[in-house]
């Protein structure tokens, strides 16, 4: 697999990452340890370095998994987690002090096996602490050797350029897919002009996009799509236009339309590298095939007008959540 610089930053990763949250957290059931680790595993035998977990999914569980399987491997991998949330809880309110970041970042650094974390990213901005105080405590875990990068995620612009006067961003960690292109507008532009990576999570529209789901489709009660407006089954069936497009897509490719979903994505920008995550060996196979097929430049002029008249219906986030977003 091809790698990309995540902006300006220095930091090389490969153009698809994996992004682990779902197997421990999210998506219903946690995946059983062994065949958790053996996905992650394979995520890297197939040429993927990039590995993307956090605090939050499942207050430590998940990062010990992603050391327990890339333990052996470390000095060939990029290990990407965050700190933000009160008690490692998304559901406990932020907590961005400074001794709190501290704090995650030992959890993290024993928890992942290793001495150093490559990319330590807020999770949430905490509008109960100047983010410049963000910055600099992060920039002192870098002068200590314990951080090598700093990131953001779901920040606002505002937000970022002021922690990028005071420590360089190298990356931002948001949704964006063809099922969610609200970035295109402010953050994309923003950050191609500070030199700042991206790195979009449900790159494939949290399972929408992969044409495997429809308004019949039930969730596991412990999935947390069962809370999201835009699950609901009369706005699947709502939106069911743009799976319809990317599947007429994938066919003129001989490819599933999760493959194309990545592509496109990829297709973007250079220093962009999506994260799709999954539990299944298959999944993972088809997702790394998307990063070996080239949209043309009239196909993705043709995707963007298409996309430009399809109404999406239903808000990404609940309430209860929707107030951490762009802050």
């Amino acid at each position: 697999m091809k790698t990309r610089q995540l902006g300006n930053a220095g930091l090389e990763v490969s153009e698809l990452g994996f992004g682990c949250m779902g197997l421990s957290h999210g998506y219903g059931p946690a995946t059983n340890e062994k065949d958790a680790i053996a996905v992650i595993q394979k995520a890297y035998e197939s040429g993927i370095t990039f590995f993307d977990t956090a605090e939050a999914y499942g207050q430590g569980a998940n990062e010990q998994l992603v050391g327990k399987a890339l333990h052996h491997v470390r000095d060939k991998v990029i290990l990407a987690t965050k700190f933000g949330f009160a008690n490692g809880r998304n559901t406990d309110g932020l907590n961005s002090r400074p001794e709190r970041i501290r704090q995650v970042a030992e959890n993290s650094l024993r928890y992942l096996k290793t001495d150093y974390i490559d990319l330590f990213y807020q999770h949430r901005v905490d509008p109960n602490v100047p983010v410049e105080d963000v910055a600099g405590t992060v920039q002192e875990l870098i002068a200590e050797g314990k951080v090598k990068h700093f990131g953001m995620s779901e920040a606002s612009a505002q937000s970022i350029r002021r922690a990028h006067a005071v420590l360089p961003v190298a990356a931002l960690q948001s949704e964006y897919s063809m099922f969610w292109r609200e970035p295109e507008k402010e953050i994309i532009p923003l950050l191609e002009e500070l030199g700042i990576g991206f790195v979009p999570f449900s790159p494939l529209g949290k399972g929408f996009l992969t044409g495997k789901m429809n308004a019949d489709t039930e969730f596991d009660t412990t999935d947390w799509r069962n809370v999201i407006p835009r699950f609901t089954k009369e706005n699947r069936e709502a939106n069911h236009s743009i799976v319809d497009l990317v599947t007429m897509i994938a066919g003129e490719h001989n490819a599933t339309p999760a493959q194309i979903a990545l592509a496109w994505l990829l297709a973007q920008k250079p220093w962009i590298a999506p994260i799709p995550g999954t539990t299944k060996m298959t999944r993972l196979a088809e997702n790394i095939g998307g990063a070996y097929i080239t949209l043309s430049k009239e196909e993705l002029s043709t995707i963007k007008h298409a996309l430009d008249t399809i109404p999406l219906h239903g808000e990404r986030y609940p309430a209860s959540l929707a107030g951490l977003q762009g802050k």
